[in-house]
């Protein structure tokens, strides 16, 4: 019984965690997305939608994957390992995929930034250097 109890478990803080990181990013991910998106605000929330979407099906997919265990789980002690083993995987990939859309979202707002600055200024004069 301890086998299914654990299992259940995993899934609720696993799903509860997903959620919660799910529900940040999209909060705090969208002035980020209007910036890399030069203001362009409904473009913006059209993205961060999609994200969490994309954001849920993986991370629900890799919980739903890596349940499944072959190890026996005679005591209260072998399930709580098993548990923080799983529950620590989860939180990797959730941490994984948020520097890797960090990454990817930089990029696009340094893109944009550098569209968006005016041409650089042609030089007045010169200075001219001797040599000595």
């Amino acid at each position: 019984m301890a086998k299914p109890l654990t299992y259940l478990v995993y899934l609720i803080i696993s799903v509860a965690l997903t959620a919660w990181v799910a529900r940040t990013l999209h909060k705090s991910g969208r002035p980020f997305l209007v910036d890399a998106f030069a203001g362009n605000e409904e473009l913006a929330d059209s993205v961060n939608s999609l994200l969490v979407v994309g954001f849920y099906l993986v991370n629900i997919g890799y919980v739903a994957l890596a349940m499944k265990t072959s190890m026996t789980l005679p005591g209260l002690a072998e399930c709580v390992e098993l548990l923080a083993s799983k529950v620590g995987r989860v939180l990797l990939v959730l941490g994984g995929m948020h520097f890797f859309n960090l990454y990817v979202f930089s990029r696009m707002r340094r893109a944009t930034l550098l569209q968006t600055q005016p041409p650089p200024v042609m030089p007045s004069a010169f200075t001219e250097v001797r040599a000595s």
